[in-house]
């Protein structure tokens, strides 16, 4: 009994003691905001330089940094849409067209410009160089997109090779010579479809690959983009679980057209 008595209250100190660092956190990262502006922060940054490598590869330390970058980010733009909306109702209140609710107004897209340099000044307050950090991210950024790209193209080949093999069956089945020109044709129309698609397909880079396998260690291929949509959700979690479902998706065409 002492035992299970000693242990919820340490869990209850325990959990205590993160709430309390939560808000001394937010406490923080608030009177910074307000100290230290959107147009100070680009001065900051505008003095850092950095000349990305020749062969566009990232290293383990920049996805460690751009990691670390992005857990401090999330913090810093949720303090900054939370004191945007609270701008945005006393504006309200205010009445918008009173002087009161015109500076509520410009504190609104004040705290909306820091939610766009979250990752900006996450990187600062950690001291990284926010012209590296800004390089790797475009690459994480951009193996990211390509992910999704495949993800996608993934899917719709699947779909374009179901529908193919039904129009070969039909073919194949047909009675009459009609029947057989019509689906014949069908079927030069996929094959010249498929061809086109895979001319017009994007070529992956050396570098591109590199970096997808290297983020595929420390993140999912996605994580990227919906970490970035997670900025503007009203509901923690609804980015990622749009691109979880987004993947799932694709997944299920995929073995479906398999069956």
């Amino acid at each position: 009994m002492r035992r299970t008595f000693s242990a919820v209250l340490m869990l209850s100190i325990t959990l205590a003691g993160c709430r309390a660092k939560e808000a001394y956190d937010k406490a923080k990262i608030s009177q910074d905001l307000e100290k230290h502006g959107t147009m100070d922060l680009m001065k900051d940054v505008s003095k850092d330089k950095y000349t990305p490598p020749s062969d566009g590869k990232l290293t383990d330390a920049q996805m460690q940094m751009y990691l670390k970058v992005r857990g401090h980010e999330k913090d810093i733009a949720q303090v900054a849409r939370k004191e945007a909306q609270a701008h945005a109702d006393a504006a309200k209140q205010a009445g918008e067209k009173s002087i009161a609710g015109m500076m509520e107004g410009f504190k609104t897209m004040g705290s909306a410009a820091e939610m766009l340099t979250a990752d900006i000044r996450a990187a600062k307050d950690l001291g990284y160089n926010t012209q590296e950090y800004l390089w790797v991210k475009g690459q994480v950024m951009a193996a990211s997109a390509a992910a999704m790209t495949s993800k996608l193209t993934e899917g719709m080949n699947a779909s374009f090779d179901s529908t193919y093999a039904q129009m070969k069956k039909s073919y194949d089945e047909a009675k009459d010579d009609q029947s057989k020109k019509m689906y014949k044709e069908m079927l030069d129309n996929y094959d010249k479809q498929r061809a086109e698609m895979k001319q017009n397909a994007a070529p992956v880079s050396e570098a591109m690959a590199y970096n997808q396998q290297l983020i595929a260690k420390y993140d999912g291929a996605l994580n990227a983009i919906a970490t970035e949509m997670s900025k503007w959700e009203e509901k923690p979690g609804d980015a990622q679980k749009a691109m979880n479902d987004l993947e799932k998706g694709v997944d299920k065409a995929v073995a479906d057209s398999k069956k």
